[in-house]
């Protein structure tokens, strides 16, 4: 199992006393009703101590004060300050965290603050907003699907699996005919059950990895042959209640599954088979769709070995050949899968997506360019459907269309400087480029720059048409 407190953010108790001088000046000053400074003290002291939790819940109470009271919300050009990310992972956290403060229900910058919290290793707020971010997207109008799912995931980067659960179920209830989906949430489940007990009761994160850390080092002594008797029993187990009931599917997906999750070629090949045998008498499709997802198991665990060797021998032409023309065939194999998948599942436009993104890798840009066309149009993949839509034109020559594309998106969107953003930018400047566009193609990459100044090749690319170099495709 990961280390998953290897990111842990660890403060100083230093730096805790002198956060705790802005708190209690923010207490203070919230209780004459000036809440605006309250938060900025508060903000303060979390630049310090950003995992203090108790500061982070007063915050939020102050927030929820000052809106009460009748507070506004900040201008419009200091919360596009604050929406312009650093490469300070904490910083941005805190940005997100004050234009909260502002606006207390707005599960966009919850999110944001979430997704920041945790790439700065500050797990004990993860831990601490994500309720607060459950039920605020579960009481909207409109609960964003998006955003329980990047909770499950961080949740579950965690092993915090109740809360994983949690979110996994509100996913669940809005698309209650995914069934990749409610295999997910029943594993999450059985996760929080077992982890339950063994280290529920830590009063912080940096607890509970220390709990877990020793539970661990206890469950696993001797661990390959603790682990191999552990999945044979489960495998044994699980085909023991199969054959007492073969055509229950959900004890056959359960058999599966005890195979699957041992990685091994001989029990996966046995997986294969009895789902061969349920999709042959039942022609569910699901059945055929599980073979498939085992297949691409095994794709990936061979990309990963064969990248690892060429990243040991990176000058070894033979190597790297090899893995040239093993990601290629994988590709091939994928694009299959996705067009059966899509083909059977005509309301899930992400296989239709991953069957496109296959094509583009294939270089088959002609035949990826209608597939684009169609699930841009579902809102939950417009943006990086559109990016790619436009580079498939722009790889066939068509750069016109390109930047055209580019364009409207660029003027649709509205978070910028986020991945997408740069790279809506960053292809509009090149399929300009192609143009001769040069002086737009230089003020596309600036903007790129300054989002993040070691985006691909953006610095090399104004310096050379700066200099009246020529255009770069």
């Amino acid at each position: 199992m990961a280390d998953i407190g290897s990111g842990y953010r660890e403060v100083p108790e230093e730096d805790r006393k002198k956060a705790k001088v802005f708190f209690d000046r923010g207490n203070t000053v919230a209780g004459t009703g000036n809440y605006d400074y309250a938060v900025e003290m508060y903000i303060q002291g979390l630049t310090l101590d950003p995992d203090a939790i108790d500061a982070h819940q007063t915050l939020r109470d102050i927030s929820l004060k000052r809106r009460a009271s009748g507070g506004k919300d900040m201008g419009m050009f200091v919360k596009m300050g604050l929406k312009k990310p650093t490469k300070d992972d904490k910083q941005n956290m805190l940005n997100a965290e004050k234009m909260l403060a502002f606006e207390p229900g707005q599960t966009d910058h919850m999110q944001l603050m979430l997704q920041h919290a945790h790439r700065a290793g500050c797990y004990d707020t993860c831990v601490w907003l994500t309720p607060i971010l459950l039920k605020a997207n579960a009481d909207g109008k409109a609960p964003d699907y998006s955003k329980f799912m990047v909770t499950k995931d961080i949740m579950s980067m965690l092993g915090q699996w109740k809360l994983a659960t949690d979110a996994a179920h509100y996913a669940a209830m809005m698309r209650p005919g995914d069934m990749d989906l409610q295999t997910e949430l029943k594993n999450l489940g059985a996760q929080h059950t077992m982890s339950e007990g063994n280290y529920g009761t830590a009063k912080s994160f940096r607890d509970s990895v220390r709990n877990m850390n020793e539970q661990q080092k206890h469950m696993f002594n001797e661990k390959d042959v603790r682990t191999e008797d552990q999945m044979a029993r489960l495998v044994g187990e699980a085909e023991a209640e199969w054959k007492a009931d073969p055509r229950e599917a959900g004890k056959l997906m359960k058999y599966v599954d005890a195979l699957e999750k041992t990685e091994q070629p001989e029990y996966e090949a046995r997986a294969v088979e009895v789902l061969e045998e349920a999709y042959a008498r039942a022609k569910q499709f699901r059945f055929r769709h599980r073979i498939g997802q085992i297949y691409m198991k095994q794709w990936t665990r061979h990309e990963r070995s064969k990248r690892s060797a060429l990243a040991a021998n990176p000058a070894d032409v033979k190597l790297r050949d090899d893995y040239t023309n093993f990601v290629k065939e994988r590709d091939k194999f994928e694009l299959e899968e996705m067009q059966l998948w899509a083909e059977n599942y005509p309301t899930e436009m992400k296989y239709k997506f991953e069957a496109a993104v296959r094509m583009f890798r294939l270089d088959q840009f002609n035949e990826a360019i209608p597939v684009f066309q169609q699930v841009r149009t579902d809102p939950k993949h417009k943006a990086i459907a559109t990016i790619y839509l436009a580079r498939a034109f722009l790889q066939s020559g068509f750069a016109d269309e390109a930047a055209d594309i580019l364009n409207e998106i660029i003027n649709d969107y509205t978070a910028k400087g986020d991945d997408n953003s740069k790279s809506m930018h960053y292809w509009r400047a090149r399929a300009l480029e192609i143009k001769g566009e040069r002086e737009q193609a230089i003020k596309l990459y600036s903007q790129v720059a300054m989002w993040d100044f070691n985006y691909m090749d953006v610095q090399a690319r104004v310096k050379n048409l700066r200099s009246g170099g020529a255009a770069v495709r």
